[in-house]
């Protein structure tokens, strides 16, 4: 189940999560807090909505449709954040937080007052949160991590804010490389691919997160989903410019694997 804002461009967002879920070969179901007007470009209007039917949709599935895992992304608003988490507050399985606050286009997807709630109320029910570097020093108030050793401190930083498990996606930094860890009690994983040069690359962090939960409610262990999800949005992001889709940051190929 994915839990998140609407995408009209079909790039990241519930679009995208249900692209993910679909490619990977899991049911998807939804439940939407916002409805956006964006393209490749950018993001020209956004609306909320209401917390009471935020609070309906995943009341409806969970009583019919149980999910084995729940993606939760973008939310708006610090009312959609306790909504959500009195709506989980019995839900038992994976939860995988994408904490998305800023689009690909530089526009802002979640409410500045709403982060001390996103932090408060969900980030200790999240088993697996997902920050790219800004995300994660904008939830620690600290600057931007600028090496491998500030984005590991930064991860355990997030582990003791309640977070059960940290990706710390490495997209935003430099170098031949794209390097994410997996950070948890136990230890740092590294992964690690070739870094690939295109501009289309909306809605990764949407696809990763959703990649992930999907690859758990497949029943594999923490490390082979992150690893699993990692790989497959490498193949959708090398194959995205074959896509040639909009004037900005374009979409990658979700179904790259199943497309001829």
């Amino acid at each position: 189940m994915t839990i998140a804002g609407s995408d009209s461009g079909g790039g990241a967002g519930i679009q995208a999560d249900l692209k993910t879920f679909s490619a990977l070969g899991v049911y998807g179901t939804s439940a939407l807090t916002a409805i956006t007007a964006q393209n490749t470009r950018g993001v020209f209007a956004i609306e909320a909505v209401s917390p009471a039917v935020v609070s309906a949709q995943i009341a409806a599935v969970l009583a019919d449709i149980p999910p084995q895992a729940i993606k939760i992304g973008m939310l708006a608003s610090p009312e959609i954040v306790a909504a959500v988490a009195a709506a989980l507050r019995d839900y038992a399985g994976p939860v995988v937080l994408d904490p998305v606050m800023v689009a690909k286009s530089g526009d802002a997807l979640l409410a500045k007052e709403a982060e001390t709630a996103l932090i408060e109320a969900l980030l200790p029910r999240a088993d697996v949160l997902t920050p790219n570097l800004p995300e994660a020093a904008r939830l620690l108030g600290r600057d931007a991590a600028r090496d491998i050793q500030e984005t590991e401190a930064q991860g355990r930083a997030l582990l003791g804010l309640g977070a059960r498990a940290v990706v710390m996606k490495g997209g935003h930094a430099e170098g031949p490389s794209c390097i994410d860890l997996l950070v948890t009690s136990s230890g740092v994983m590294a992964m690690e691919q070739p870094r690939l040069s295109t501009d289309n690359t909306h809605g990764t962090g949407c696809s990763l997160s959703s990649a992930i939960a999907a690859e758990l409610a497949k029943e594999a262990d923490l490390p082979d989903a992150v690893r699993r999800a990692q790989e497959w949005l490498h193949g959708a992001i090398r194959a995205a410019d074959g896509l040639g889709l909009g004037g900005g940051h374009g979409p990658v190929h979700h179904f790259h694997e199943v497309w001829r």
